[in-house]
This record gives C-alpha cells, structure tokens and sequence, in this order.
C-alpha cells in the first residue's frame, strides 16, 4: 500500500517547495490523499527551507513527519547533516552532490549521490536542478507518475512559466535516466551519465 512521507530540504531559493507542492500535486491528481507543509529558516531565499510531503491511499491523520521519513531529498550540506537522521531503516537518501562532498553516515540507509547542478546545466539551466532530483526520485520509487508531475507544473505555475515547461521535462527525465539501471546502496552518479539530445 502506498503511504510515501519525503523531506524536501535545501537552502532558500533552490527550488524545495516547488519540489513538494509538484509530488503533492501529482499524487491529487492520482487519486491519493496527500499533505504538503513548508517550513522556512529566517530568509526564503537563501535560509534554510524544508517541506514535508505525504502522499498515501489512505487518509493522512498528521503533515508532520519526524523519525519516520522514507526519503529525503536534500540538495546541500547542512540539510543532509539535518535530515538523515530521520529516516526509517532502508529509506531512499537522495544528495545534491553537486553541493556537498561528504556522505551519509548511516549504513541503513539507500543513498544515492547525483550531481544535479551539473546536470541540469546540461539541460540549459542549473537551476532546474530540483528537477532533475525530483526525476531521480521518481525513478527509483515510483510513487507518482512522471506525466503527472508535468501536469502538476503547469496547474502549480501557470500559464507564465510554460516557456520553462520543456527545459523542466528535460531536467525531470535526466534525473531518471541517471539512476536507472543503477541498484543498491551509495550510488555515484557522474554527470555524464545522461547527455540531453540537442536540437539540429
């Protein structure tokens, strides 16, 4: 049965909430019962900013999620030394290597290590770098549909952000093919793994 509780972590301005509300929103848009709750250090952009986000075939009695997380997905340091902690035993750890170069401690844990700057320069802007995290996630757990994260988008950003719509599905699905075929726990993913197809 489904029942997904992810922590979305980062500094200010790297794209967490808008991680959340797109996981939230897909899972609406699939039927499930979902939550999704922000929590910001003192500045949004560039403080600290985390979410919670649940989405479950159940009805989800609590947003909070504490020591029970089944995956993280911090894009810096300070959120990995933060969150790690709260996962449960044989949670999905999902790091922005791009940001960090130290590693998880635990040894329970499934973490996976992508440099989602890099590749998301390679879709023609690093700050896509949420979503090609975001893709990496969908991968690897399944838990809502790639096609609804893009209709997400356009319902979460509207009719403004459409220009951003193809550089946003090309960093979605570069953070999949990153960790595809890729199984078991600290995964290295290089940046060259996935090239985007350029247009002639």
């Amino acid at each position: 049965m489904l029942n997904e509780k992810i922590i979305c972590a980062g500094f200010g301005g790297q794209g967490v909430m808008s991680m959340g509300q797109l996981l939230a929103y897909a899972g609406m848009l699939e039927g499930r019962y979902v939550s999704w709750m922000p929590s910001y250090g003192p500045e949004m952009r560039g403080g600290t900013a985390y979410c919670c986000v649940m989405i479950s075939e159940k009805p989800v009695g609590s947003p909070i999620i504490t020591g029970d997380a089944g995956c993280a997905i911090v894009m810096n340091l300070p959120s990995l030394l933060k969150f790690e902690k709260c996962l449960e035993p044989g949670g999905l750890l999902l790091v922005n290597s791009s940001m960090t170069d130290e590693k998880c401690v635990r040894t329970d844990v499934n973490d996976y290590y992508i440099p989602a700057n890099e590749l998301a320069r390679q879709c023609g802007n690093q700050r896509a770098a949420n979503m090609v995290m975001l893709g990496a996630y969908l991968e690897i757990s399944g838990a809502v549909e790639s096609v609804n994260i893009v209709e997400a988008f356009k319902k979460v950003f509207g009719a403004k952000a459409e220009k951003h719509l193809t550089l946003n599905i090309n960093a979605l699905h570069c953070g999949m093919e990153s960790v595809k075929n890729k199984s078991g726990c600290s995964q290295h993913i290089n940046a060259c793994d996935y090239q985007i197809p350029r247009a002639a």
